[in-house]
């Protein structure tokens, strides 16, 4: 493919594959993006399939995150989070470029398919991981949740789909490959294969219902008050409205009993812990539903310049109970690495006045149901949290019974950030069989199934309530028990097909010297052959290319970019955790002031 065509396809691909994401939600692209991805990077060697991977990247992140634009009112960090991921998609671009010439592969179409998603797949969990914690945002998956490979979760987790998604764009790629041929049953062959793989896991079963009885759950969306006020006097405003929801909420009910209030991430940003006028406005609020609370609240340790993001269970005339303190604050966003390094490229770095430290505390918490007589236990992962696999794995592990994302959109306005974290919480409920409550302070919440129906929902900057009955869970789906065993056997694929890769090529080059520079030779007076310079001027700009710049040389750069990349990551991850670490070890998650 010519290279100007294949970055215009590179582009459209990358496009195309953001909408398949909230808001448009047009899942179907996600394929006829890949399929554009490997169509572009078709034949290109490893430095031009890294251009191309970063031109499909960059047409891809740019759009889906640019509620990071809205949240901090600057194209920089904007820029800089899209360029940075889009360098993975020019990592799989060159390895890809390398593992396609394994022997195993060449000559083997649907092996290529295979290879492709594979490699993907890993890509994707290295950038979910690392740095700073990784940034899954944009995993394939997560654009699934009305597809018919949803219901793959259970088995595989975001790994598997991923995986299918990649491996359904290849054989369209192939299937296009094959056409341009005239080899139409080939081609139909492959668009064949295309269609089981993402039509065949609508078949298999979700199972929805209770295994240990079920909650009458209230949700509380009290929106926050315009922008410019006070800090102290805004933040005591969305208290109010979340306690005025809540009475609201108690009647609505009609009577009915609930077993349990949720509020979002921030509602009580001054802590009623120590606060007494804030105490009293949450006491009345639980006092009205007669059921415990959970809302999110600040904590900050005294002589120390760290905040913890808690959600804090609250029943009225009891006051405080369980804790659960945020695991992954947003590095940039919670908390700055490296503060002084990056203040002297922007100043935005000190709207992050005081740095968020991360909890030590297991992913759940425990609330008592007075109509089951017994303690509860959610899986609690606050906002982006939800992102991370492992985070809400660890707390179903931990016998969990009803998953819960708190979560303040705020910041974000009416990008489709929300809806995006809707998609990923969604894709939870199915991964583990739990149901899910999204509850936000100015919106999307949502109450979810464990099939990933939704059975609630408000809308954008509301205040609003939700009631719904939901079933808790006790069974542990295949994708639980295997935990990371997808992940390591993916990245043991990938490496395998990436060294192959790279030594049959280089066995290749072994055996073919044409790409060696012809000796040096001298004139005889009066001989009329060409010099060298001259020959060069006559070569094919591929041949010439190809001698001043052999094939040895950009192995090697391309090896040493990976190793640069890797040893920053690792250092950048260290110092980062300093951070955030410094001091779980010696703080508690859980604040001794009393109750009132």
């Amino acid at each position: 493919m010519a290279p100007g065509l294949a970055l215009v396809g590179a582009g459209v691909g990358g496009w195309a594959t953001s909408l398949a994401f909230p808001d448009r939600g047009w899942w179907p692209l996600a394929y006829a993006g890949m399929a554009c991805l490997l169509l572009a990077m078709r034949g290109a060697p490893p430095v031009r399939a890294a251009g191309i991977g970063l031109v499909w990247g960059l047409a891809f992140f740019l759009p889906l995150v640019h509620w990071a634009l809205q949240a901090t009112g600057s194209v920089l960090p904007w820029v800089a989070l899209s360029v940075f991921q889009a360098l993975y998609v020019a990592g799989f671009g060159a390895l890809w470029a390398y593992a396609r010439r394994a022997v195993w592969i060449t000559g083997r179409p649907l092996a290529q398919a295979a290879t492709a998603a594979v490699l993907w797949a890993a890509i994707e969990q290295v950038r979910g991981s690392w740095p700073f914690g990784g940034f899954p945002w944009g995993f394939l998956a997560f654009s699934q949740t009305e597809a018919p490979v949803l219901r793959l979760a259970p088995y595989g987790g975001e790994v598997l789909v991923s995986a299918i998604v990649a491996a359904t764009g290849a054989l369209m790629a192939l299937a296009l490959q094959y056409l341009r041929r005239t080899a139409v049953t080939a081609a139909g062959r492959a668009l064949l294969a295309a269609a089981l793989l993402v039509g065949a896991p609508g078949l298999l079963p979700l199972n929805a219902g209770h295994e240990s009885g079920s909650l009458l759950i209230g949700a509380v969306q009290g929106n926050v008050p315009q922008q410019g006020a006070d800090w102290a006097e805004q933040a005591r405003d969305v208290t109010a409205n979340h306690a005025e929801g809540t009475e609201r909420l108690a009647a609505d009910a009609g009577g009915r009993q609930l077993d349990l209030v949720v509020w979002p991430e921030s509602a009580a940003d001054i802590d009623p812990r120590t606060d007494p006028a804030q105490a009293s406005t949450v006491d009345r609020a639980a006092a009205a539903v007669g059921a415990p609370l959970l809302l999110g609240t600040q904590r900050f340790p005294k002589g120390q310049d760290i905040r913890y993001n808690e959600i804090i269970t609250w029943t009225a005339g009891a006051g405080v109970g369980d804790t659960y303190a945020k695991q992954h604050p947003v590095p940039f966003g919670e908390y700055v690495p490296f503060r002084s390094f990056f203040r002297q490229l922007t100043p935005l770095v000190d709207r992050v006045a005081t740095d968020m430290a991360a909890g030590g505390a297991p992913a759940v918490i425990d609330v008592r149901i007075d109509a089951l007589g017994r303690d509860v236990r959610l899986a609690t992962g606050i906002c982006f949290e939800v992102a991370y696999a492992s985070l809400i794995r660890e707390g179903v592990l931990d016998e969990a019974e009803l998953i819960l994302i708190p979560t303040n959109n705020a910041s974000f306005g009416r990008t489709p950030e929300s809806t995006q974290q809707l998609a990923m919480s969604r894709f939870r409920a199915v991964e583990h069989g739990r149901s899910t409550v999204q509850v936000s302070t100015v919106g999307v919440s949502a109450m979810i199934r464990p099939d990933g129906t939704v059975v609630a929902r408000t809308g954008l900057f509301t205040d609003q309530e939700l009631i719904a009955s939901l079933p808790l869970r006790t069974a542990l789906t295949p994708a639980a028990r295997l935990g990371t065993t997808p992940q390591t056997a993916f990245y043991l694929l990938a490496a395998a097909a990436i060294v192959s890769g790279a030594l049959a090529g280089r066995r290749r080059r072994g055996r073919d010297h044409s790409w060696r520079p012809s000796p040096r030779r001298l004139r005889a007076p009066g001989d009329q052959t060409p010099t060298l310079r001259a020959r060069a001027l006559r070569m094919p700009a591929r041949v010439w290319i190809s001698r001043v710049w052999p094939p040895w040389l950009e192995w090697r750069l391309i090896v040493g970019l990976l190793v640069l990349m890797a040893v920053a990551a690792y250092t950048g991850i260290r110092l980062g955790q300093d951070i955030v670490e410094k001091t779980t070890t010696t703080v508690s998650t859980t604040s001794g002031a009393a109750a009132p």
